[in-house]
């Protein structure tokens, strides 16, 4: 291509900033679009920067359209379908795309500019956690400095003014943006929402748990809620087991949950006085009516009921997060075992091999105490068994490969293993799942739980104490209970029982105080991110105005009040930089008429009809020695006047040279 085709370059610096904001809309689009779609878009800006100093750009019509209608197609290969999210933001990252390697004018350069601010909108509808929310406004202010710069130029000495100016004018729109936050009338959503079509949290949770259920979710970092302790300085006593569901029916190395759990109803009076906690959980969205507490809850939330096996379930499914109160006894109920709960809690299959019957019924054989039955089950489990991550495929009637020739399991192996024992020994027994432990966060006073920290474990029927938690993965692996799983699983492989699951470096930097420190810090932002701002819902803002005075309103007389307060800032912002402005303006105008005066006195008069130009050159010719300041003089004084946005230190140089001027003649 001849020099004379080459199209007109957009500058450099402002297509820098430029690039650097397109970067920072990228991280949501990683792990929630096809993975080729990012990378595309990475491809394009790389392109960029190689063709814009060439003067090249993507510019045959014919060849837009075949690319579009490839990526069109590529998009519904990706996905199967153009309808949804997903596929119209992919759409969208790529159609961004080829405007990158098309645009060459200012015109153009703006519209990428208007179109980065869209992907921002996008990003947000993708995911809002907390460093996506920074990524993403990061973003916004680099496209506002790209904006800034392109129209400044790129003479030297003005990469750092636009941000600056970029700075100035977020912080001007942030008392503004603060005020329609917390006023402007909102649906009782909050601002944490999932428009992903058939998306949903990875849970280890279901009406049904089969080996490797949870196994499969040992090296998930995902959040399955936080919890605070309202009112205790110190931690609860003993392990936390976070009580999910219960399950009750038994098929060998599954089991099965109530598809509709029936409510019960309990009181403070069935469990021991003075035993009780209360929690205050935050919960993500999982998509699912699974709630979570410690054993037992008994003060059940709103929206909520306590369910047969004193576990809570939501009356609506959870798409966004939820937090919610509650208070649990952590001691057992005194409720007696009703005879349809006995013949539910004793059934097995008929398919359970013979050696397993064998097994169980010589323990009752031994003792009649049902304790001492369970300690026998116990130590049976602590010999040539071993806990593993990885303890390969199990089928549901592989109950006998499992107890007599591998015994090599997880958490739910051993408890839907040691349930169906029960059973077939005589003592009634369930599968309870939820959560054990989680990490307390220092900084912010909570504990996070984790989607690794997916727990199995079960409760026999006693006769003196009733429903008993017993949990056979301690018998196998003592200490899990009172530590999360990967603090367990860190002990365990420093110690040499396990193999890591990563270098030594990465584990030795990921245990390193400084990574630790900034990991708390960044897990305390997040959370009150979720619980100030991304949970204001309508509730929540409610409460807010009724603080300050401004309930029960209603939406037009607040939008009529927001209106009128937005319109007052205006007015007095635009107020006080006219105010400014003048106030400079007069000051430069005192200015140059006393340079004025100091002329005339040295035998230079200004005529009326002089402009600051035509009197400074006849001036530095009367006045050779001053030829210099006089000249200087002028050029700030036409500055400050006229252009539009002259530097800061332009004002004070200017009077510096004014009060100069004469002093040594």
């Amino acid at each position: 291509m001849s020099e004379g085709t080459r199209d007109r370059s957009i500058p450099r610096l402002p297509l820098l900033w430029l690039a650097a904001a397109l970067l920072f809309t990228l991280p949501p689009m990683f792990g929630s679009l096809v993975s080729w779609v990012p990378w595309v878009f990475l491809l394009a800006l790389a392109m960029k920067f190689w063709m814009e100093p060439r003067g090249y750009r993507l510019r045959f019509a014919t060849l837009k359209l075949l690319l579009a209608a490839a990526a069109l197609f590529a998009i519904f290969a990706s996905y199967g379908s153009l309808k949804g999210v997903e596929p119209g933001i992919s759409l969208l990252v790529v159609l961004v795309a080829l405007k990158v390697l098309e645009a060459h004018t200012a015109r153009e350069f703006q519209v990428m500019v208007l179109m980065g601010w869209v992907l921002c909108l996008c990003g947000f509808f993708l995911s809002q956690e907390f460093e996506i929310a920074v990524s993403l406004l990061s973003a916004f202010a680099l496209l506002l400095v790209a904006l800034i710069q392109f129209h400044r130029g790129s003479s030297p000495g003005v990469l750092w003014p636009p941000l600056g100016t970029a700075g100035k004018i977020l912080l001007q729109a942030a008392p503004l943006v603060v005020l329609l936050f917390i006023l402007f009338p909102r649906i009782n959503t909050g601002l944490r929402f999932d428009l992903r079509a058939g998306s949903s949290a990875n849970t280890g949770f279901s009406e049904r748990l089969a080996p490797g259920n949870i196994a499969a979710l040992a090296n998930s970092s995902d959040i399955a809620f936080r919890a605070e302790f309202p009112g205790r300085t110190t931690m609860p006593p003993g392990p936390m087991y976070w009580r999910g569901a219960v399950m009750w029916h038994c098929d060998g190395l599954e089991w099965h949950a109530p598809y509709v759990p029936v409510s019960i109803a309990r009181s403070a009076g069935q469990f021991p006085r003075g035993n009780t906690i209360r929690q205050r959980i935050t919960l993500a969205p999982h998509g699912a009516r699974w709630m979570f507490a410690l054993d037992r809850p008994f003060e059940i939330p709103s929206g909520a009921i306590l369910a047969r096996g004193d576990y809570l379930w939501s009356v609506q499914t959870i798409r966004k997060a939820r937090r919610y109160e509650v208070v649990s006894s952590l001691g057992t109920a005194g409720k007696e075992l009703t005879p349809g709960e006995r013949r539910e809690a004793l059934e097995v299959p008929a398919w359970i091999s013979p050696a397993v019957r064998e097994l169980a019924q010589s323990w009752a054989t031994q003792s009649s105490s049902p304790r001492a039955v369970v300690n026998s089950a116990l130590q049976f489990f602590q010999s040539g068994f071993r806990y593993s991550l990885s303890p390969g495929q199990y089928r549901r009637n592989d109950l006998e490969q499992f107890l007599f020739h591998r015994r090599i399991g997880f958490c739910e192996h051993y408890a839907a293993s040691f349930a169906t024992l029960m059973r077939l020994a005589g003592i009634p027994a369930r599968v309870v799942v939820g959560y054990l432990g989680g990490e307390y966060n220092d900084l912010g006073h909570f504990f996070l739980v984790r989607q690794a920290d997916t727990h199995a474990w079960c409760e026999v029927w006693l006769p003196e104490s009733g429903w008993t938690r017993v949990d056979p993965t301690t018998a196998v692996a003592p200490g899990r209970a009172s530590l999360d799983l990967n603090s367990f699983l860190e002990r365990d492989i420093a110690s040499g029982q396990m193999e890591a699951r990563q270098s030594a470096l990465v584990a030795k930097l990921a245990r390193s105080a400084l990574f630790t420190n900034l990991r708390l810090a960044l897990e305390t932002l997040s959370y009150e991110w979720d619980t100030r701002v991304l949970a204001f819902d309508a509730d929540v803002q409610e409460v807010t105005l009724d603080s300050i005075g401004l309930a029960n309103r209603g939406p037009f007389v607040l939008i009529i009040e927001i209106l009128i307060v937005a319109v007052a800032l205006l007015v007095i912002y635009f107020g006080w930089m006219q105010m400014r402005t003048r106030s400079r303006a007069d000051r430069v105008k005192a200015l140059y008429e006393h340079f004025c005066r100091k002329a005339a006195r040295l035998g230079v008069q200004r005529n009326p009809f002089e402009g600051p130009s035509d009197f400074s050159n006849r001036a530095a010719q009367l006045l050779p020695n001053e030829s210099k300041r006089i000249r200087e003089i002028s050029n700030t004084y036409i500055a400050l006047r006229y252009a539009p946005e002259p530097a800061g230190t332009a004002l004070d140089s200017f009077s510096r040279e004014v009060r100069a001027f004469g002093r040594y003649r």
